[in-house]
């Protein structure tokens, strides 16, 4: 039998009603995770092995393009094939999959979904500071904490080999994100709710509590480059002035024209994006007037999906605000969680909510609308955005930034549920790690395969592919 709590869920009715019978007590709720070790004991942390009946890979990717501008896709299979870490960015359908098949203890916060090395960076708060916290929920959902936290730990291994990291570096970097995830939710667990909800790591002290010299060196260098990421100073790489008004230029095929009902469209969902703002925020947007739009490709995982960027501009020239509007999609996890019933009525609305679930503070400017029958949420395309480029990271500076990640992680999970249960499991999370451990290297391993077969299939012309891609490293001979 399969529950589907929001919440806890688990196949075995046992521990459901134990969860339901709980009293709320904070030591109770400690004991009752403790106890969930009997059921999913730390060695089968470790588990992974492709069976005959895992989903094939190639046709998950192949799936998940269906829906998709058709001569996008080959971008996005281009970038998957760069490497083996391209192939995790743009693969969650296919973990989601794999991590969904594994022993799990049934605890379910909001998770990310997409929780991967990458997926963690820089952002201006509604205060104006840079703070860094996860940053790409087109997958958040309710779901196992595990998975999140296996997706974290397998991309800190995929990276720590693409940098040419030993592979005990890449363990002590897996363990350290374990152990921190631990200490964080431990620690959460124990505050009040609503003190929980505030904590938050702004640049600043992130800089300050980094011991590593060259990760502190990065960290500065990656924040001052966000912080000139803002709409004024994009509006000159961005766009042209014809005849007294602003364009955005095109650079085919990455940035398009959009056509005049799409256009029509775009502003007419923009005028139905302000009614789910906040009333402050949605009187400062109204004061601005649209100018323009575009289409322009994103990230890894999104690209063929609808994204948009409008151009709006104030009471005067250079008081501009470019906005985002991306595509939103079920999350790959639903199915896990939920099967074929629908939870969400409008996927851009999921994907907001649950980012400011996960988020201590997000983008105000967060919304969503509805385009030509599509969801879609809306945020600032230029708002301090950055993150710590994971090529530039040393074997000592990935253990320090993956205790980060995992502290970010176990925050987003504990403001949610379920934080003094997993706090409970864990305990310091050293054993945990171990397993972890395990479980990364296996996954790295699964994902260099399901990559080549990527690449094969590409070569092969089973997938589309862009033209310049063939000059990329997995397209080298004999690579």
């Amino acid at each position: 039998m399969t529950f589907d709590h929001p919440v806890l869920a688990t196949t075995e009715s046992r521990v459901f009603r134990s969860v339901q019978e709980a009293t709320s007590t904070r030591a109770e709720r400690f004991a009752l995770g403790a106890a969930l070790r009997e059921q999913v004991p730390f060695e089968s942390l470790a588990t992974w092995a492709a069976t005959p009946a895992r989903f094939d890979p190639i046709a998950l990717i192949a799936m998940s393009q269906v829906g998709r501008v058709p001569e996008l896709v080959g971008i996005r299979v281009a970038r998957m094939a760069s490497s083996p870490y391209g192939f995790l960015r743009g693969s969650a359908v296919v973990m989601a999959a794999d991590v969904a098949s594994l022993p799990s203890t049934g605890i379910r916060p909001v998770i990310c979904g997409d929780a991967h090395l990458g997926n963690f960076g820089f952002y201006r708060s509604p205060e104006g500071t840079q703070v860094i916290d996860l940053n790409d929920f087109d997958e958040a959902h309710p779901g196992a904490w595990e998975w999140d936290l296996r997706r974290l730990v397998a991309s800190v291994w995929v990276a720590g080999r693409e940098n040419g990291h030993s592979e005990a570096a890449c363990e002590e970097a897996v363990r350290s994100c374990v152990v921190a995830y631990a200490a964080e939710v431990a620690q959460l667990a124990t505050m009040p709710l609503l003190a929980r909800s505030f904590n938050r790591l702004d640049v600043n002290s992130l800089r300050d509590s980094v011991t590593e010299r060259t990760l502190r060196d990065e960290i500065k260098r990656a924040a001052k480059l966000a912080r000139k990421r803002t709409s004024d100073r994009a509006l000159p790489k961005l766009t042209s002035e014809v005849d007294g008004h602003r364009h955005i230029v095109p650079e085919p095929p990455l940035t398009t024209v959009a056509g005049p009902k799409e256009a029509k469209d775009l502003a007419q969902g923009l005028d139905d994006y302000l009614v789910t703002l906040a009333p402050h925020w949605r009187r400062v947007v109204g004061g601005y007037t649209l100018e323009d739009v575009a289409h322009r490709v994103v990230g890894v995982g999104s690209v063929g999906l609808r994204a948009y960027v409008a151009l709006l501009v104030g009471s005067s020239p250079d008081d501009v605000l470019f906005l985002q509007l991306k595509q939103a999609r079920r999350s790959v996890l639903a199915r896990f969680v939920h099967g074929d019933q629908a939870w969400h009525s409008h996927q851009g609305q999921r994907v907001v909510e649950y980012q400011q679930a996960l988020q201590t503070v997000s983008d105000p400017l967060l919304g969503w609308t509805t385009i030509d029958g599509r969801d879609y949420y809306v945020r600032q395309f230029r708002n301090m955005k950055g993150t710590v480029p994971l090529n530039a990271i040393s074997e000592t500076a990935l253990s320090d930034y993956a205790g980060i990640v995992g502290h970010l992680l176990a925050k987003g999970h504990a403001r949610t549920s379920g934080a003094s249960m997993i706090a409970g499991y864990l305990g310091d999370g050293a054993v945990a790690g171990e397993a972890l451990a395990r479980f990364a290297r296996r996954y790295a391993d699964q994902n260099e395969a399901d990559h080549a077969a990527l690449v094969a299939a590409a070569r092969a012309g089973r997938l589309p592919l862009a033209e310049d891609a063939l000059m990329g490293s997995a397209f080298r001979p004999g690579g």
